[in-house]
């Protein structure tokens, strides 16, 4: 695939933006954009500096560092240098533009000290929050990104369900696990990066979690607990535990193709079938069931707090309440999030959200439940919403693979 972006991909970005911008916030005249991730959506380059969108006018790229990467890799007209936040009005104003006395700007993107920085060189200038704009823009995937997320999770499934599991074995430690998984990522074209947007979270190829290991107290928003490599990195496993007979492992990871990412989760059992739980198969069954309905709700009008609210429904006359979505503290209040060039976006299935799903989006559904003393069961799989309901782009395979 080729890496630069289309400059007709990137204007499709930018209208829907802009008409999402005069539909929320119709009183600013454009917006700035101060993240990477965000610059590098609507640019094509992954640079330090400033993307400015006006809604009448050419879109300008400033760059603190990287000016001349930027115009390998990115179409846009212009490009240019700067140093301080005080220079961007002098190149606006020397190129025929403006910037206008009230502008919508990315909050997330800038530290406390820069955004300080950024209102005293434009003291004249008020600046409203336009995160959420940014996110609803991202969170419905043109064709160009549906075909990499498409390809993404034909990889990630394959990596899971067939390249691993010749390679697990009675004694196997998590973090052996975690660099076999690298292995066989990085040889399916892994980018070897995976990103948050949530401000301070992040996340190291994911999670391998052997028995109880996944109902480990967690300092990570989601339901898979683990103990990690080490206080200072708690991803990816352990390295002092290991894998044997009566214990589940859950592998909890993502994987990252041409700057899109899947998610997946996928649980493993060392022996035969017969000999899992009853308890766990009945849980893993009450999970998967519970995504298959939740594909019927991934259509172009449903509410992502409809799902959550029926999800909840289902559980509370069910067994597996007390589990459901993470044991004790560990437990986290939605069952899916968005996903794309970072593993958290909008929306989440989640109370609060109730802007209707687009034909377009990409999200991670997660039904999970953790069993006291057994460890975690459940899936994760990537799904694309259509008309039709949702298209899973992680594989079929939902059961639990024996080895």
């Amino acid at each position: 695939m080729n890496s630069v972006i289309p400059i007709q991909e990137l204007a499709s970005r930018w209208n829907r933006c802009k008409n999402l911008l005069q539909q929320f916030i119709p009183q600013a005249q454009g917006i700035l954009v101060f993240s990477r991730l965000n610059i590098y959506y609507f640019s094509g380059s992954f640079v330090s500096g400033v993307f400015w969108l006006p809604l009448s006018g050419e879109p300008i790229l400033l760059c603190r560092r990287g000016d001349e990467r930027a115009k390998i890799e990115s179409p846009i007209k212009h490009i240019y240098s700067f140093r301080s936040y005080s220079d961007i009005e002098t190149i606006l104003n020397d190129l025929g533009f403006s910037l206008p006395k009230l502008v919508a700007a990315e909050m997330n993107g800038l530290s406390w000290a820069l955004s300080n920085s950024l209102m005293k060189h434009l003291p004249s200038h008020q600046f409203i929050p336009a995160d959420k704009i940014i996110g609803m823009s991202r969170a419905k995937k043109t064709e160009w990104e549906l075909s990499i997320l498409r390809e993404a999770g034909s990889k990630h499934s394959r990596c899971l369900t067939k390249l691993l599991p010749p390679f697990l074995h009675d004694g196997i430690s998590e973090l052996e696990i975690c660099h076999k998984i690298s292995e066989l990522f990085f040889s399916e074209g892994h980018l070897g990066i995976l990103r948050m947007e949530n401000y301070g979270e992040e996340v190291f190829l994911g999670f391998v979690s052997i028995g109880g290991s996944a109902n480990h107290p967690s300092a990570f928003n989601g339901p898979v607990g683990l103990r990690g490599v080490h206080p200072a990195t708690p991803y990816m496993g352990s390295a002092a535990v290991k894998w044997t007979a009566g214990k589940p492992l859950t592998i909890d990871n993502g994987f990252n193709f041409a700057g899109y990412i899947t998610d997946k989760t996928q649980v493993y059992w060392l022996g035969d079938k017969e000999n899992i739980p009853m308890e766990a198969i009945k849980a893993h069954n009450f999970c998967i069931d519970l995504q298959n309905q939740i594909v019927k709700f991934l259509k172009p009008g449903t509410q992502p707090s409809e799902i959550w609210n029926y999800c909840l429904a289902k559980v509370e006359r069910s067994e597996w309440r007390d589990g459901f979505m993470g044991l004790g503290k560990n437990k986290v209040f939605f069952i899916g999030h968005g996903i794309g060039l970072a593993i958290d976006e909008y929306p989440v299935l989640a109370n609060g959200f109730d802007l209707s799903l687009e034909e377009g989006m990409t999200l991670a559904i997660e039904p999970k439940i953790g069993i006291p003393g057994f460890g975690m069961v459940g899936v994760e799989n990537t799904f694309e919403v259509t008309t039709n309901g949702g298209k899973c782009l992680t594989g079929e395979n939902f059961e639990i693979i024996t080895i």
